[in-house]
């Protein structure tokens, strides 16, 4: 293949005035997972639950490969998966290498089903296809409703326990010791989680969520240590990733995914660059202060 011919697979920009008309549902779409991964995907990064995420990601996959076999509700199928797998890791792993043990588990059990139901079903190869890297075309008002609705119900499940949780994942040991039901917190959280994973299957894929939900947020961790300032920045770049890679993969005929992954890859190295040139001149700051060394 020639570089043009690449390149217009990537960007073919034919029509596109009546493709944003025509989309406009997947856009919005994409706005309300960028709000979703950018507020859930704080608090994964603060938990430390990256790799809690592509566990639930894969058993995702497997519900919905199986609920598209038996000719149901894919979504709902997704949305089983994930919160069946978010559960057997909140309740389970209630120790850091018992965690690691359950989610290294339930990774490949959930890879290997989802490749068994998918070898099974015999229907349109698209449909294998957009499980596995997204396909944001499909989303019609149906699935915006839900994902609408689901959005509503994550954000004011973490805005009602924001200040304890907050405080759990920041400094477990002191919020143990002050009382707080860390368990509890756990598994909710969890199910936020399971439910946010599901809704991003749709749209990115079950094997690129990784890129809405953990690669926004680390990004803003780079930059800033205040929780608010991380949380805007985290919304912003996965605002930007999401609607961005809609609009670019709109101009194209490739995948949604290629693109989101791209431009949250891009945000990542940009955030790491900023907080390497912040380094060396704290550095070469304090090194001009110290005694001695001015002359």
């Amino acid at each position: 293949m020639s570089l043009a011919d690449f390149w217009s697979k990537v960007f073919v920009f034919d029509r596109y005035g009546e493709l944003l008309e025509l989309l406009s549902q997947s856009i919005i779409a994409g706005a309300v997972l960028g709000l979703i991964g950018g507020v859930v995907g704080l608090f994964v990064m603060l938990r430390r639950h990256a790799f809690a995420v592509h566990a639930i990601a894969e058993m995702s996959f497997a519900g919905a490969a199986l609920f598209l076999l038996l000719g149901y509700n894919v979504v709902t199928g997704s949305l089983i998966g994930s919160i069946f797998s978010a559960l057997i890791i909140a309740l389970m792993g209630a120790k850091v290498h018992e965690n690691d043990s359950i989610i290294g588990a339930l990774m490949p059990f959930g890879l290997g089903l989802g490749i068994l139901f998918l070898s099974l079903y015999s229907g349109r190869s698209a449909n294998k296809f957009s499980l596995l890297t997204g396909q944001i075309v499909a989303v019609d008002s149906a699935q915006l409703t839900s994902m609408v609705v689901g959005g509503a119900v994550i954000i004011t499940a973490l805005a009602l326990m924001w200040r304890p949780l907050m405080f759990a994942s920041l400094d477990p040991v002191v919020a143990q010791a002050k009382g707080l039901p860390l368990r509890l917190l756990s598994v909710a959280f969890m199910v936020v989680l399971g439910i946010a994973t599901a809704l991003s299957v749709q749209v990115v894929g079950s094997l690129l969520v990784l890129a809405l939900l953990i690669t926004p947020a680390a990004s803003a961790l780079q930059v800033t240590a205040s929780p608010l300032r991380a949380l805007i920045l985290s919304v912003l770049f996965a605002e930007v990733a999401m609607v961005g890679g809609i609009l670019l993969a709109l101009a194209g005929s490739l995948p949604i995914s290629p693109y989101v992954t791209t431009l949250s890859f891009l945000i990542f190295v940009m955030c790491r660059g900023i907080r390497a040139v912040r380094q060396r001149y704290s550095a070469s700051g304090r090194k001009r202060s110290e005694p001695g060394l001015e002359k």
